[in-house]
């Protein structure tokens, strides 16, 4: 069943384009240190190594560049609460493609730097209302753009995860934006008032159908940090374990909320 409608949260196309930039140069920067012994290391994708992630890393944001360069569509498909939900249908696609990239790349930071090269060039002159040919479906390069903050955040957990002793930092305005996206998913999937979902200091959402809360102490409560919220929403950990490893406050009857994790596949 496809989320149910909800207004979509707006954000500042200036802020979010910097922030794109921001993290993908963090990650840039770190994957210029990694030696070969870490890029052959695994990562929880799979049987993706770490140099096949940041190879990946740079295809997540060369799609914006792409998907320029290609006629505009007549109209838009998705919006942004419907992105997460389109993912799941290019997995095979994308594994394929991360690999013959990361073959074919031996020199990783080549490859970033001309992958931000092409996307400074190609942002220059292009509007945030125009439309993008998007595999996932049409949708303006705006909320595209805040698309790239989930891929940037996610991804660059993965490699903290990965390589011990990596500490790539995280942008404040992708960080925000990344968890307030995917906050504001879960409300669509489980449209509802009767619990209150804290992921501070970026997001509170309400969500499940029951008695809607309308003041004072809210008898469901959920409470987890911003990249807790994100490996959640995104697959990385199972929702069971994040309360057994206390990463997550679950309180009331009906704040459970395994039944609709992860929203993205």
């Amino acid at each position: 069943m496809p989320p149910a409608r909800k207004r979509t949260r707006s954000y500042d196309p200036a802020k979010i384009r910097t922030a794109v930039f921001t993290q993908f140069g963090n990650v840039r920067q770190a994957v210029r240190t990694l030696s070969p012994a870490q890029l052959g290391l695994p990562t929880r994708l799979g049987d993706w190594t770490v140099r096949d992630l940041a190879a990946h890393v740079t295809m997540a944001v060369e799609t914006v560049s792409r998907n320029l360069d290609r006629e505009e569509p007549a109209k838009a498909e998705l919006t942004l609460l419907d992105w997460p939900f389109a993912t799941a249908v290019r997995a095979a696609d994308i594994d394929e493609g991360t690999r013959e990239l990361a073959r074919a790349n031996p020199d990783l930071d080549a490859l970033y730097a001309r992958t931000e090269e092409r996307l400074t060039e190609r942002l220059a002159t292009a509007p945030g209302a125009r439309l993008l040919a998007a595999r996932t479906g049409a949708m303006t390069l705006a909320d595209y753009l805040v698309t790239r903050t989930v891929e940037l955040v996610a991804h660059t957990d993965d490699l903290n995860a990965a390589v011990p002793g990596l500490d790539i930092p995280y942008d404040r305005q992708a960080l925000a934006a990344c968890t307030r996206l995917l906050a504001d998913a879960l409300a669509a999937k489980a449209p509802g008032g009767s619990t209150e979902v804290r992921i501070p200091p970026y997001a509170v959402v309400q969500c499940v159908q029951g008695p809607r809360h309308t003041r004072g102490t809210p008898p469901n409560v959920v409470e987890t940090d911003p990249l807790t919220w994100v490996r959640l929403a995104t697959g990385r950990v199972a929702w069971a374990d994040a309360v057994r490893d206390a990463t997550v406050s679950a309180s009331g009857e009906r704040a459970d909320l395994e039944p609709y994790l992860p929203l993205m596949g």
